[in-house]
């Protein structure tokens, strides 16, 4: 497991700090939250491009206005001023909205699946359980995210994540990436009974989500 410098050892000490001087940040500023082993994070990360990109460039992000609060939701957040930047290895889950990604044309939104499958499924990162839908290519089936690969986050759409029986994330999250360093399992599921889908013979494994179901 990477290295974590979240975990909960003291209390943390971004509360106590004086706000620091104002910063030239780069990139334009969006609202992320994370979630560490043990530490949740709400502010604003300021990056170019796509939030999935910068986090899978591995390098430290940029970090504004922040607050934290223990993950076990028995505290309320507290102002973090002395937090500056994040390094991408900590987050296990990072939850964002529709800011994260450039501005797209409704054809470019439909070019960008174009040829891929969705899978629903539910990914275990301890602490965390994440349901989401997630596309891939063809010929890749959900079990090749266990495999080493060059994106170190990958995005599960219309999820919700939980740590144990309590949700950690609004009822249904446009976008949560997760940190494949932290992936520990993986099942393919039935969004409409959270169970483990089981096809019958001779039906595909993937290619059809959830909304298609209820239609």
């Amino acid at each position: 497991m990477p290295f974590n410098p979240f975990k909960r050892k003291t209390e943390p000490a971004g509360d106590a700090r004086p706000a620091p001087p104002p910063r030239d940040l780069p990139g334009r500023p969006i609202d992320f939250e994370g979630l560490t082993e043990e530490w949740r994070l709400v502010g604003k990360m300021h990056l170019e491009g796509r939030l999935s990109d910068a986090l899978n460039r591995r390098e430290a992000v940029a970090i504004s206005d922040m607050s934290w609060a223990p993950i076990d939701g028995g505290e309320p957040l507290q102002a973090a001023p002395g937090l500056q930047t994040v390094d991408p290895y900590d987050l296990i889950v990072v939850l964002t909205g529709p800011d994260s990604l450039p501005i797209l044309s409704e054809e470019e939104q439909t070019a960008h699946k174009v040829h891929k499958i969705a899978y629903d499924v539910a990914l275990e990162v301890p602490p965390f359980r994440v349901i989401g839908t997630v596309y891939l290519y063809p010929g890749s089936e959900p079990a090749r995210l266990m495999d080493r690969a060059t994106e170190m986050f990958v995005p599960l759409i219309d999820a919700i994540a939980f740590i144990g029986d309590r949700q950690v994330s609004e009822d249904v999250t446009e976008t949560i990436l997760v940190n494949r360093f932290y992936l520990r399992g993986i099942e393919q599921i039935d969004r409409r009974t959270m169970l483990r889908h089981v096809p019958l013979p001779g039906q595909p494994l993937g290619g059809i989500s959830w909304q298609d179901k209820s239609r």
